[in-house]
């Protein structure tokens, strides 16, 4: 039983992170109906800033508690300059051309990204301090779920919650969803669609980057190809759910997270890829448009 708890919370922090991640993807998709393919890279490279940030705060002797809150910060006020100058490059002028223009450009500023940082920093893997305490009373269930393990839950489940609260009762959060609905009706009511965009991109990148210094921070290592393969698996929950609703990337996330554990637990660690993409073929044969997704019907 405490190995199937074990694997239980492995799959649950596996799918926060994917979460933080997928909302990004679902986000930009439900606005602007694009996959921002450079949206793995932000991630990266928000763990590469905490990282830079969390060593200069360590050696001018800041406090722990200091050097996480401030690491956190600059990783997704960095991570979101870079989400909003993406946007502004690369995607807008092309917003009104041809479906496959903005693809290969994101999957170009991808590939741009991961060499920039390789170039700036190494392609091998870096070590990454670990930011996270062992709590004391977490002493006692240790061997099943860990400190860095609980610190994700708890985080990523307070970022999903205030996204939620913001979409849901803030003018900003209205916005987005009039965007999502009908750009044109929206700029005919008077609402700002790129500056709604805009705040879309810095928004999905900053829990991106939340996301890189979390399981950066727990792993203990990073290098300037994590972003490509989370990327891939995020972007993988946000189709499982439903790509273009919020609630689908979150469930999907989970889905994946669990998937992933139970089959390296239960099975072999080299089949994990293996059942997580089997079981999005699945999902996609019998429900093209995800689980939360909703069928979509073009006028021809």
């Amino acid at each position: 039983m405490e190995y199937f708890i074990e694997l239980l919370f492995s799959g649950l922090t596996r799918g926060s992170i994917y979460a933080l991640i997928a909302l990004g993807y679902t986000m930009v998709y439900g606005i602007i109906g694009l996959i921002n393919f450079a949206h793995g890279e932000i991630y990266m490279i928000g763990a590469f800033t905490a990282l830079v940030v969390s060593t200069a705060l360590t050696i001018y002797g800041f406090p722990l508690l200091a050097v996480v809150v401030l690491t956190a910060l600059a990783a997704a006020v960095w991570a979101a300059s870079y989400g909003y100058t993406i946007e502004r490059l690369a995607y807008r002028p092309l917003r009104s051309a041809p479906r496959l223009s903005p693809l290969i450009s994101a999957i170009g500023m991808s590939i741009f990204l991961q060499n920039y940082v390789l170039l700036a920093q190494t392609s091998d893997f870096v070590p990454f301090p670990a930011l996270v305490p062992e709590f004391a009373f977490m002493e006692p269930y240790a061997h099943i779920v860990g400190s860095s393990d609980m610190a994700i839950l708890v985080v990523s489940a307070l970022a999903m919650i205030i996204l939620t609260c913001m979409i849901k009762y803030t003018r900003t959060g209205k916005a987005m969803r009039a965007t999502a609905q009908d750009q044109k009706m929206a700029l005919l009511v008077g609402i700002n669609v790129d500056n709604v965009i805009s705040i879309t991109f810095i928004t999905g990148s900053a829990l991106a980057a939340i996301g890189g210094l979390l399981i950066a921070s727990h792993i203990g290592q990073i290098n300037f190809y994590i972003g490509f393969i989370a990327g891939i698996k995020a972007f993988t929950a946000a189709v499982l759910g439903g790509i273009g609703s919020i609630p689908g990337a979150v469930l999907g996330s989970f889905i994946l997270g669990l998937t992933e554990a139970f089959a390296t637990g239960y099975v072999s660690s080299d089949y994990e890829d293996v059942f997580a993409f089997s079981l999005l073929v699945l999902i996609l044969i019998f429900k093209p448009a995800g689980l939360l997704g909703k069928a979509t019907i073009e006028k021809v």
